[in-house]
């Protein structure tokens, strides 16, 4: 666990996206135990095997949870944009996350890391 990721999720100022970024954070552990988080590029970063594997970051109205390596991986294109090598889900206040799809997703794509 990163303690410089901890104090960057907990400086975010609006209360909805510091919780949300937490509860991705949180998320990302429990689904890739041996995850390495850093901040890089002023966002926190995971790696696995020393590759990506997924970023939070936060915009002025949003939080933005990227997946890379997805693969041949069916994402859902209505909720995922972005080119081959990563897809990114821009989650809004006040909207309902499903954070086992998100785990599910991010476990399959970092499957082959």
């Amino acid at each position: 666990m990163s303690q410089e990721v901890i104090e960057f999720i907990n400086a975010i100022k609006e209360p909805w996206q510091a919780e949300m970024s937490t509860r991705l954070r949180e998320m990302v552990l429990q689904t890739l135990p041996d995850v390495q988080e850093r901040i890089q590029y002023k966002k926190p970063h995971f790696l696995k095997n020393g590759k990506y594997a997924a970023v939070i970051s936060t915009s002025k109205d949003a939080v933005s949870f990227t997946i890379f390596n997805p693969g041949v991986i069916e994402f859902p294109e209505a909720q995922f944009d972005g080119p081959p090598e990563r897809k990114t889900i821009k989650l809004l206040s006040g909207q309902a996350v499903d954070y086992d799809q998100l785990a599910s997703l991010l476990g399959q794509a970092s499957a082959s890391l």
